[in-house]
């Protein structure tokens, strides 16, 4: 799904035109993202928490010059669903194998 399938889909189902509903849903991530960047966490309550993760600094290798590099620590940003979500999604789709 992208992001204008979720546009089009909130559209239809509140009756409200495409171009506001686009504004909120690029307001909405721009605010995320904000928050992020400043250091702040963003939780959802019963969707899930936008987070930053650090990550340690590493070794790492360059396999085309065979040396290894060292990778300085940096922060991730990363998603973690709620419970409640994780459950709705293992009861309601099908593994794939």
């Amino acid at each position: 799904m992208t992001k204008a399938d979720i546009v089009a889909k909130i559209s239809e189902k509140l009756g409200l035109e495409k171009g506001d509903v686009q504004a909120t849903v690029e307001s909405f991530m721009d605010e995320v993202k904000n928050s992020l960047e400043t250091g702040d966490n963003v939780y959802l309550r019963g969707f899930g928490s936008f987070i930053i993760k650090t990550r340690a600094e590493k070794t790492g290798r360059n396999i085309s010059k065979n040396t290894t590099i060292k990778i300085p620590a940096h922060n991730i940003p990363a998603f973690k669903p709620a419970k409640i979500f994780v459950d709705g999604v293992k009861t309601n789709t099908e593994a794939k194998n």
